[in-house]
Formats: structure tokens, C-alpha cells, sequence
């Protein structure tokens, strides 16, 4: 392959790579490509079968030695630790719950199963605290009242 066409390969895969979000792999076939055919411009390689062995490995190679720090430096940070937790929401009880019981109750517009773990009673349409979530159901206690009484 002529060393032109090793030059607009490499700027489609660096076009392509600008045009996905963040993963980092198709920078790394660009430059490939684009040293393929600096190698091709300035006569080291002869065939097509080296040209296109030379840039299977500089792709592997690079992608597999740089793409992890390339990632760590330029790309999408991850949040450390619980990322949406309910821990901590206030539920609104959709019916009464006594102690140790389950029932229903409202969070985020959707309607949960709810086991009362507080030491009293919640009343229907009582703001409850969420102390834990074990899969589809919430653990909630009766809401701390905001106000204090003189």
C-alpha cells in the first residue's frame, strides 16, 4: 500500500476515535497506521504482507501497553464509593405500618415494599427515614420531627 494511504487511514481511525465517546482504542490503530507509512515513505518496508504485519503489531502493542495509562490520565473519572444509595431518603408510607411489619411505602415516585424497623407505628402518608435497603424492600423508621417543642 502506498504510504498516502496508510496517512488517510490513520487520520480516519483518529477521526473515528474523536467521534466515539472515551474508549481509547482507535487512537492507537491511527498512529499505527500513520508509522506504517512513515516507514513505507522512507523505504524500510517492501511488501504489503510487512506493511500490514508492522501495523497489526504496532496497534496490539501500543494499545496494549498505553491504553490503560491513556485512560487513567484523559479518561471519564469513576466515583469512588456508593454512586446512588437510598440510605438516608425520606419515604412517605403509602398505608399503616406497625412495628416489625411490612407494608408500602412511596420513594422517587415508586412504590417500594417497606418493613417498619422503628419501635412504633407509621400512620399512612407519614414521612419515614430509610435506614437500609435490602433488594426491592426498604428497612424505614418514622421520620425525626424537624421542629422542637418549648
Amino acid at each position: 500500500m502506498e504510504w498516502w494511504m496508510w496517512a488517510v487511514l490513520g487520520l480516519a481511525l483518529l477521526t473515528l476515535e474523536m467521534a466515539t465517546p472515551g474508549g481509547f482504542y482507535f487512537i492507537f490503530f491511527g498512529a499505527s497506521a500513520f508509522l506504517v507509512g512513515a516507514l513505507d515513505l522512507l523505504g524500510v518496508t517492501t511488501s504489503d504482507w510487512l506493511e500490514w504485519m508492522l501495523f497489526s503489531i504496532f496497534a496490539a502493542g501500543t494499545t496494549t501497553l498505553f491504553r490503560q495509562r491513556v485512560l487513567n490520565r484523559f479518561g471519564p473519572k469513576m466515583p469512588s464509593g456508593e454512586v446512588d444509595t437510598l440510605v438516608g431518603e425520606v419515604a412517605t408510607t403509602l398505608e399503616g405500618i406497625q412495628p416489625g411489619a411490612v407494608g408500602r411505602a412511596e420513594l422517587r415516585g415508586s412504590s417500594w415494599t417497606a418493613f417498619n424497623s422503628g419501635s412504633q407505628g407509621l400512620s399512612q402518608g407519614q414521612r419515614c427515614l430509610v435506614e437500609r435497603v435490602d433488594g426491592l424492600t426498604l428497612f424505614i423508621r418514622a421520620a425525626e420531627s424537624g421542629g422542637s417543642s418549648h
